[in-house]
């Protein structure tokens, strides 16, 4: 069983009112034994969209700190962080890794342009395959630019807000972008996340989907991790079960947890 959850946020983000003890104390009812909290850092997120979304580092990873060592009996809780990148922001990301020790980072595309698809002025006068078509090139060429991250988040976030979700999202539509990005990522020794949210959100499968998450492994991707994004304790764990018998139903033998930046392999 998955037993991990590797993509969760707590009131440190913008977007959750969840305090860090209340998603440890739910992660222990659910049996886990590892939770890496990896709340949202999008610098200059704009503020018609919602503000903010940036804490202080240093009041975000003594909290963990503390409350690892209050649960170390328990549970291990580690710090992680979701970057919103964009190539600009480059230096500013390579700081904050530096001066942080992060145990794992979730790398992710929530603006493009400075638009979130999220928002519905992002689908004002483009064609919905231009809008994904837009992400995914946005995410190529964070790949191409970043290295400080651990894997990529919810690859095809995109598809949740399209107008029609992922009804007319498919590899095959989008074959040669998501290759191109799958190669870069691996080439670079990264790796994705399998997101349950997509099921969440009634996608019916996680991000990626399950045709996008087949051709990752034929490219000879390795490295997953395995989160919920998780804003509220009742989220956490989503549809793991689930999750767990699709990768093995594609061929992927083990999951990854990172730790000081570092990956295990951990067996499904």
């Amino acid at each position: 069983m998955i037993l991990t959850d590797y993509h969760m946020h707590s009131s440190f983000s913008d977007d959750s009112e969840a305090t860090m003890t209340s998603m440890i104390e739910r992660s222990i009812e659910l049996g886990f034994h590892t939770i890496c909290f990896t709340d949202h850092m999008d610098l200059d997120f704009p503020l018609e969209f919602g503000g903010g979304f940036v804490f202080n580092g240093e009041i975000y990873t003594n909290q963990v700190e503390n409350l690892r060592e209050k649960y170390a009996k328990q549970i291990k809780v580690l710090c992680g962080v979701e970057y919103g990148l964009r190539p600009y922001l480059k230096e500013q990301f390579a700081t904050l890794t530096q001066i942080y020790n992060f145990d794992f980072i979730i790398g992710s595309s929530h603006l493009i342009g400075n638009i979130d698809p999220y928002q519905k002025a992002y689908w004002e006068g483009i064609t919905e395959e231009e809008g994904i078509t837009k992400y995914l090139e946005a995410i190529y060429t964070n790949v191409k630019t970043f290295e400080d991250y651990d894997v990529y988040g919810h690859i095809d976030y995109v598809a949740r807000y399209a107008p029609n979700q992922n009804l007319n999202y498919s590899y095959m539509k989008y074959a040669d972008l998501i290759d191109t990005i799958f190669k870069t990522i691996i080439q670079k020794g990264k790796g994705i996340e399998v997101n349950t949210a997509g099921y969440k959100y009634g996608l019916g499968h996680p991000h990626p989907q399950t045709d996008v998450l087949k051709r990752y492994k034929e490219l000879g991707g390795e490295i997953i991790t395995i989160g919920a994004d998780a804003h509220k304790p009742e989220h956490i764990g989503y549809k793991f079960k689930e999750t767990e018998e699709l990768l093995k139903s594609l061929g992927f033998e083990y999951y990854t947890i990172f730790e000081n930046r570092q990956p295990q392999f951990i067996t499904l």
